[in-house]
């Protein structure tokens, strides 16, 4: 089971008022979130490979909460090979078309992003380190050398307001949408086995992080670093990573998740920072997710997108 089906996260979404209602249907979330001019849409989120999807019983509640759409977005573990990540979309593709006739392979908004970076986690540190790009290793022992600490921190309203105040930074910086500080207090309130992790430079906070320890996969959450440029050297961000890795490997998961890299060959992506800073740590891109749409509302919804796209 993945974080994203289980009660906490019902009730993250729930209490940071993300969706509206969180239905459940045979084991699955579906969440009903608000849109615009009092529309709403249904999304049935993270189902695994080993859950079935009863298309007929989202299309009746679609109808019956008078939304505009439901969307299925599929999560798979990576739990296999990498050479089935270009692969999962026919896969899950024939599962789905198979199933309704109503939905094809498209999103009205993605979650989760298709691919990912991975770090198996049954090696050990010395082959995790020697699969880094060499720039990387030397990061993290340069930032070792100069004294850098790198720590679970409390989760209080301080602690969680000085990471506030760094993402707040780095959107700034990267220009990128963040969350308000009461989302960040509720997930690391709900979320079982979330940790703040600072990276400190004698009484300065150079970096810092949200991460979830959880049964199969470790997650790389929320990070942010400072733009003080006497600090922006240090290298704070690549010891954090370093630290949450093996932080990961105590707490006996299999896999530490970067949680979203560009598609390969997208160009202009707005992950592609991110993306080369993930890479250097990894080359195992996997793709592990893909949407499927049904449109209750057809003219409506057309209408609806026209509108959405004046307002970009």
């Amino acid at each position: 089971m993945t974080i994203w089906q289980t009660s906490h996260w019902k009730q993250l979404l729930l209490a940071s008022n993300q969706a509206q209602e969180v239905f459940e249907l045979d084991g699955i979330f579906v969440e009903k979130r608000s849109l615009w001019f009092g529309q709403f849409g249904l999304f049935a989120l993270w189902v695994t490979q080993n859950q079935n999807i009863n298309f007929e019983k989202l299309e009746k509640l679609s109808k019956k909460e008078n939304c505009l759409f439901v969307q299925v977005e599929t999560f798979l573990l990576p739990l296999n090979p990498p050479q089935w990540g270009g692969k999962a979309r026919n896969e899950l593709g024939g599962v789905l078309t198979n199933s309704s006739e109503n939905f094809t392979l498209w999103y009205y908004k993605k979650f989760i992003t298709p691919y990912t970076a991975l770090i198996d986690l049954s090696k050990t540190m010395e082959e995790i380190l020697a699969e880094m790009k060499p720039k990387w290793r030397y990061n993290i022992k340069a930032a070792q050398k100069k004294w850098l600490i790198a720590e679970s921190v409390e989760k209080s309203s301080e602690n969680i307001k000085i990471f506030y105040d760094l993402m707040n930074e780095t959107t700034l910086r990267n220009h990128f949408a963040g969350n308000s500080l009461s989302y960040y207090e509720k997930f690391l309130e709900i979320i079982p086995n979330s940790e703040l992790i600072f990276v400190k430079y004698e009484d300065v906070i150079v970096s810092a992080g949200i991460f979830v320890f959880w049964e199969e996969v470790s997650i790389y959450y929320y990070g942010a670093s400072t733009s003080q440029k006497e600090y922006r050297n240090l290298c704070g961000s690549y010891l954090m990573q370093y630290f949450a890795i093996q932080k990961a490997k105590d707490f006996g998961s299999k896999w530490y998740d970067f949680l979203g890299v560009a598609t390969p060959g997208e160009l202009d992506s707005p992950l592609a920072w991110v993306t080369d800073f993930k890479w250097k740590f990894t080359s195992d891109f996997r793709e592990v997710s893909s949407s499927y749409l049904y449109i209750t509302k057809p003219f409506l919804y057309n209408i609806f997108q026209i509108l959405r796209k004046i307002k970009k």
